[in-house]
């Protein structure tokens, strides 16, 4: 099981090294996390700069979006 959980971190380290950002949906669907919010919390604990921005879909929901800040 902790290899799986690191496996899911190391992925999505690099997504968002690559694109800059992941979401919720991004992070379940590319990579099966449900709790995205848990490895955000271990990246920073880790070091990495990510900054968490509260984004609307068209429907009006509130969602996280979580931006890597290089540097």
């Amino acid at each position: 099981m902790a290899n799986r959980k690191l496996s899911q971190k190391k992925k999505i380290l690099n997504h968002m090294q690559k694109t800059g950002f992941i979401n919720p949906l991004q992070a379940l669907t590319r990579y099966g996390c449900f709790r995205l919010s848990a490895i955000i919390y271990d990246l920073r604990n880790g070091g990495h700069n990510i900054v968490t921005k509260a984004m609307k879909n068209k429907n009006g929901n509130t969602y996280a979006r979580y931006e890597y800040l290089a540097g």
